[in-house]
C-alpha cells in the first residue's frame, strides 16, 4: 500500500515537471477548463443570488399570507362587513386585513398638492408587518371606525406636502377631511415598491381603510389579505376560502381571484432550478471543449515521448504504470484548471452580484459541479492517450524518430 502511494506521488511529481517544461502549451490547454469551470460557477451563482434575493422579497410580502381581489358581481359588489366576518370565520384563517386605495389631493397651509396616494388598511396589517415606522405609532382598532382621522405619512409626503415639517401632530386636509399625523413611515425596499411606478406620486398617506371607503362613498372593500398559521397549509386555507367566497357570490364566475404567495414561491423555486440547470449545461460545453484540448495535448505528449515510453517499458515498466502516469498528468492539468476556474468564477459572481445590487451567496453546489466536471474531463479525455501510451510496443517505440 505504501509503495503504491509513493508511486502515485512520483507520478504526480513527474506530471507537474512535464507541465512546467511546457508552460505555454499547458496554459493554453488548461484555459478551456478554466473558462468552463468559471462559467459554470459564475452563471449558477449569479442566478441563485438574484433569485434568492427575489425570493426573500416575496417572503417579505408576507409569509403565511393569501391575497384576495373581490370585485364581486353586478348585484353584489365587493365584500361587505358581513362577508368579511364570514372570511374571518373560515377554517384556517387567523386574521384578515381589508384594504382600499385611491388617489387625491392634499392641502397644507393653503397649498394644494395633487397626486397623493392614499392607502387604507386595517390595524391587523401592522401586527403582521412590523417595523414599518421611523417615528410615531400606528393606528389602533378603536381608530378604525371610519370617523377618526389619523394618518401615517411617508418621507415624500413630508418633503412635498408638509415642506419638511415632520412633527407628529401636524394637521393637513385630505379630500376635505382634516387629518393628524401620528406616524412617519420608513422608505420601502420591498419587491412591490420596486415594481410600482411612483414617479408621479408626491407622497403616500396610510389611513384606516374605512376612512378610504367613506371618501370613496362606498361600504364594501375589494381587496383583503388573509393571514393563516400552522397546522394549516396555504393550499388548505385557499380551498376553504374559495368555498366561502363561492357561497358569498353564489358561485358567480369572475367574482373573485386568489393569489397564494406560497404557490408563487414554489413556482419561483422551480424556475430557479431550471435556470441553474440550463445555464450550467450551457457553460459545461466549454468544459467539453477544454477536455478536447487536454486530449489533444496528451496525444501530442505521447508522440513526443515515444522513445521515453519505449525505454521505460524495456526497463520493465508495466503498461498500467505507463497508463497511470499519463492519466495522472491529464487529471493534474484538469484539477489545476478547475481550481483557477473556481476562484475566477467566484470573483466574477461577486462582481456580478455587486453590479446587480443583489446579495452575493456562494453556491457550494456549483463549486462541487465545477470541480467534479473538471476531474471527470481529466479522466475521460485523458484515458485514450494514456491507453495509447501503455499499448506501445517497446521495440517500435525505441526505433521511432
Amino acid at each position: 500500500m505504501r509503495n503504491h502511494f509513493a508511486m502515485v506521488l512520483q507520478s504526480i511529481e513527474m506530471a507537474v515537471d512535464n507541465i512546467r517544461s511546457n508552460k505555454l502549451r499547458s496554459f493554453l490547454t488548461m484555459l478551456g477548463i478554466v473558462i468552463g469551470v468559471a462559467s459554470v460557477i459564475a452563471l449558477v451563482t449569479i442566478v441563485q443570488s438574484v433569485t434568492g434575493s427575489v425570493m426573500s422579497q416575496f417572503e417579505g410580502l408576507g409569509a403565511g399570507t393569501i391575497s384576495i381581489a373581490a370585485p364581486g358581481t353586478v348585484l353584489n359588489k365587493g365584500l361587505s362587513d358581513t362577508a368579511l366576518d364570514e372570511l374571518r370565520a373560515t377554517e384556517g384563517v387567523a386574521a384578515i386585513s381589508p384594504s382600499a386605495s385611491m388617489s387625491t389631493s392634499a392641502v397644507y397651509q393653503d397649498t394644494i398638492t395633487k397626486n397623493i396616494s392614499v392607502n387604507g388598511c386595517d390595524p391587523v396589517y401592522f401586527l403582521h408587518n412590523t417595523d414599518q415606522l421611523s417615528d410615531g405609532r400606528v393606528f389602533s382598532s378603536a381608530e378604525n371606525d371610519g370617523q377618526t382621522n389619523v394618518a401615517i405619512v411617508d418621507k415624500d409626503f413630508v418633503k412635498n406636502v408638509l415642506r419638511g415639517n415632520a412633527a407628529l401632530g401636524t394637521e393637513f386636509t385630505l379630500d376635505g377631511y382634516t387629518y393628524k399625523v401620528i406616524g412617519i413611515r420608513k422608505p420601502s425596499d420591498s419587491l412591490t415598491a420596486a415594481m410600482t411606478d411612483n414617479s408621479q406620486v408626491k407622497g403616500t398617506v396610510t389611513i384606516p381603510y374605512k376612512n378610504v371607503l367613506r371618501m370613496q362613498g362606498t361600504a364594501n372593500v375589494t381587496s383583503v389579505d388573509v393571514y393563516y398559521g400552522s397546522p394549516y397549509t396555504s393550499s388548505q386555507v385557499e380551498a376553504n376560502l374559495r368555498k366561502t367566497l363561492n357561497r358569498i357570490y353564489n358561485d358567480a364566475d369572475n367574482a373573485f381571484s386568489i393569489i397564494n404567495l406560497e404557490s408563487l414561491m414554489n413556482v419561483m423555486n422551480s424556475v430557479r432550478t431550471m435556470l441553474s440547470t440550463m445555464l450550467g449545461g450551457i457553460a459545461s460545453i466549454a468544459l467539453v471543449v477544454g477536455g478536447i484540448g487536454i486530449m489533444n495535448m496528451m496525444l501530442v505528449s505521447v508522440s513526443e515521448r515515444t522513445k521515453e515510453i519505449g525505454l521505460r517499458k524495456a526497463l520493465g515498466a508495466e503498461p498500467v504504470r505507463i497508463q497511470s502516469q499519463f492519466l495522472i498528468e491529464s487529471i493534474t492539468l484538469s484539477v489545476i484548471g478547475g481550481i483557477v476556474g473556481i476562484l475566477l468564477g467566484l470573483l466574477v459572481a461577486f462582481i456580478g452580484a455587486k453590479a446587480l445590487k443583489t446579495t452575493f451567496s456562494i453556491s457550494y453546489g456549483a463549486i462541487v459541479l465545477g470541480a467534479g466536471f473538471s476531474a471527470a474531463v481529466g479522466i475521460i479525455f485523458g484515458w485514450m492517450p494514456a491507453k495509447r501510451a501503455s499499448a506501445l510496443n517497446p521495440i517500435d517505440a525505441l526505433r521511432s524518430e
